[in-house]
């Protein structure tokens, strides 16, 4: 048997793995020495990281602690019925993992968020933090104004911080280096489209995972040093594996070990909603001649389909079913936190929509510091079997 270790691909794997565990953040300190610039958190829904770069800062996306720290005194500040990522990212701050961070964004994801954002405030007041209230009218005259104020007072506070001055041609060299990477994760993810084997997604979420604690200049590199690895590799081969989107993912993240345990029970997935910040905008930003306008319209019209974003009742879910079909998925698996609001309201309507397409779904929930799997392994296993039984396939 080959050592997994002698691959290439994999060694490069399980060296961003090393990386993204590390929650002393080293290529954050190292990019703060080198130059002099603000780091700044932001919890993992989309923010408009163009900006922070072209100020010269360096964005690094919290997503709690997973499995690899023990929650102590974060349980004390929240209560037990709510998702876990709150608790894990207050640990952090409070352990001093994120002593090099000079401050958090938190993005409108849900009640629990803005509530992080303000115990924040109060046990790190000397920090920057800001809560940015995202809109749900799309009309450019009203949401699109709201938004572009929003980011304006945001830039505004960021520089009286020490960040560089906010300019149109900075924005403009940013939103191409942006571009770029969403580039690259769209590469990645058609080839997993088509070539399931070659891109296990338990490696693509790693990679997602350590893009998000460097500078976007290094994840590049990183990403396309992997494509072309995977891609020259002979020694992946196909299995007879049923092909499945996994959603409800978007803000807590699984454990690696899920999306492993979900692959060794017989499914491709060929679709996700991990580490959704990396895919939030959809195609390519052209900057134009303004640049913030740029940024504000694509959030307007070419954001992904989510449950913190609001639509209409009646088309709710049907984004979930082109995305299936889009991937040639032969079905969904709903994988939700537990006591995610956003998630579990939305996911009715959802399976509404898949259900009137003839898409057959299943769903379980975990937590970020879930241990076991064996029972969502087991359930994940007996939905791939029944789709290469009954499914035609």
């Amino acid at each position: 048997m080959t050592d997994k270790s002698s691959n290439p691909a994999t060694a490069l794997i399980q060296e961003q793995e090393a990386l993204y565990r590390d929650y002393s953040f080293p290529e954050v300190q190292k990019w703060k020495a080198r130059t002099g610039g603000l780091a700044i958190g932001f919890m993992p829904i989309q923010i408009p990281r163009e900006l922070l770069h072209a100020m010269n800062v360096l964005p690094v996306g919290i997503v709690g602690a997973g499995d690899d720290i023990e929650i102590i005194r974060g349980d004390a500040y929240f209560q037990s019925y709510i998702c876990h990522i709150p608790r894990s990212t207050i640990e952090l701050g409070l352990n001093g993992s994120l002593d090099c961070l000079d401050g958090m964004i938190f993005p409108a994801i849900c009640d629990v968020i803005r509530n992080l954002s303000g115990m924040w405030k109060l046990q790190f007041p000397d920090k920057f933090s800001w809560y940015l209230d995202v809109p749900q009218d799309f009309d450019p005259e009203i949401g699109g104004q709201f938004y572009r104020h929003e980011l304006k007072e945001m830039a505004k506070e960021l520089e009286r911080r020490g960040a560089r001055p906010l300019t149109d041609e900075a924005l403009k060299a940013s939103i191409e280096i942006y571009n770029k990477h969403r580039a690259l994760v769209k590469e990645l993810y058609d080839l997993r489209i088509k070539e399931p084997w070659k891109v296990p997604t338990a490696e693509l979420y790693v990679l997602l995972r350590a893009g998000l604690v460097v500078p976007v200049e290094d994840a590049i590199q990183t990403m396309q040093r992997y494509l072309d690895l995977v891609r020259a590799d002979e020694t992946r081969k196909p299995m007879d594996q049923a092909r499945v989107l996994l959603v409800g993912s978007f803000c807590e993240q699984p454990p690696l070990g899920l999306i492993r345990s979900l692959e060794r029970a017989g499914c491709y997935i060929v679709d996700d909603d991990l580490v959704q910040v990396h895919r939030w905008i959809k195609h390519e930003i052209a900057p134009g001649d303004d640049p913030l306008g740029a940024l504000v319209n694509a959030f307007l019209t070419d954001s992904v389909e989510s449950p913190t974003r609001y639509i209409d009742e009646g088309e709710r879910g049907q984004e979930i079913v082109k995305r299936t079909e889009d991937a040639v998925a032969e079905g969904v698996l709903f994988c939700a936190p537990s006591f995610c609001d956003p998630a579990l309201l939305d996911q009715p309507m959802t399976v509404k929509a898949i259900e009137k397409a003839g898409i057959p779904w299943t769903a379980f929930k975990y937590s970020e510091d879930t241990g076991q799997f064996q029972v969502i392994r087991e359930q994940a296993g007996t939905f791939a079997d029944s789709i290469k039984l009954w499914s035609g396939v």
